[in-house]
């Protein structure tokens, strides 16, 4: 039941999605904490913190593309989010704005379990707030063969230097072991939906196709990556892990692994 000591939680994004919303408030429900979420869009970022700020709202999600323009309106950013010059998590302490990157926790927990090589040649696509996260995750996970593909070479330049990464500003003639695509290209709805990230024949030299896309799950590089055989990492596992490191600070509690699956197969049936 919904009262006036319920606590908010919500989401910024350019496209809201459902899965948020439906992961938190199943948690929320299983452990019994009167809290609620619900997802928003906006147009003016710098008021939107502030409301986040103003109406006591306890946790804020933020998403593309607000990772980076929201951040001066922040009181403290954590060391991680601070270096990789982005945000997706923010707390309100009474007042005091905290933030947070919890894709770049979920990043490195995913190149952990699924032992990725440190000696593996890599290429990133993409150069946004996510980018940056998966970027630092490699470099601090020992990864040094990397680089970065952009269409905006100024971003693009910046985050290689960030990391001393090789910028490269077309994919023809290129290779890597693992392709990462950390662009809009395969998202649901979008004017890329059924395009793939990397060409055909860089995904059958690669041995790993990693999209941090979340919807779909099986994006056409999912796709075409599994059907050649090659390991493949998507962008439904970083958003579960992301989104439990969030729950977490929001609530102080840890559901268990049981209630994670429990509540991330809920989210993606109903997203």
């Amino acid at each position: 039941m919904l009262n006036k000591d319920t606590r908010l939680c919500i989401s910024l994004s350019g496209r809201p999605g459902n899965f948020g919303t439906r992961f938190h408030n199943y948690l929320y429900q299983k452990l019994g904490l009167n809290f609620i979420y619900k997802a928003f869009t906006t147009d003016d970022i710098e008021h939107a913190v502030k409301g986040v700020r103003a109406l006591g709202i306890r946790g804020c999600a933020v998403s593309m593309p607000f990772k980076e323009s929201c951040m001066p309106f922040l009181d403290e950013i954590s060391a991680s989010a601070q270096a990789i010059e982005s945000v997706n998590t923010i707390v309100n302490d009474n007042g005091f704005l905290r933030s947070y990157n919890t894709d770049y926790i979920a990043i490195v927990k995913l190149i952990e379990k699924y032992q990725l090589d440190q000696n593996a040649s890599v290429i990133i696509q993409g150069s946004g707030g996510m980018a940056k996260a998966v970027a630092a995750a490699f470099k601090n996970s020992g990864f040094e063969k990397v680089k970065i593909f952009a269409r905006n070479e100024k971003t693009g330049k910046h985050l290689s230097a960030l990391y001393n990464y090789d910028y490269i500003n077309t994919l023809v003639n290129q290779t890597a072991d693992i392709l990462i695509n950390v662009t809009p290209i395969g998202m649901q709805g979008g004017k890329d939906e059924f395009e793939l990230a990397f060409p055909e024949a860089m995904i059958r030299q690669a041995k790993t196709a990693f999209d941090v896309v979340a919807l779909p799950a099986d994006t056409p590089l999912i796709k075409t990556a599994r059907a050649l055989g090659k390991q493949t990492i998507s962008g439904a596992e970083v958003i579960v892990l992301q989104a439990v490191e969030q729950f977490e600070l929001y609530t102080g509690k840890r559901p268990t692994e049981e209630l994670i699956a429990e509540a991330a197969e809920y989210a993606r049936n109903n997203a």
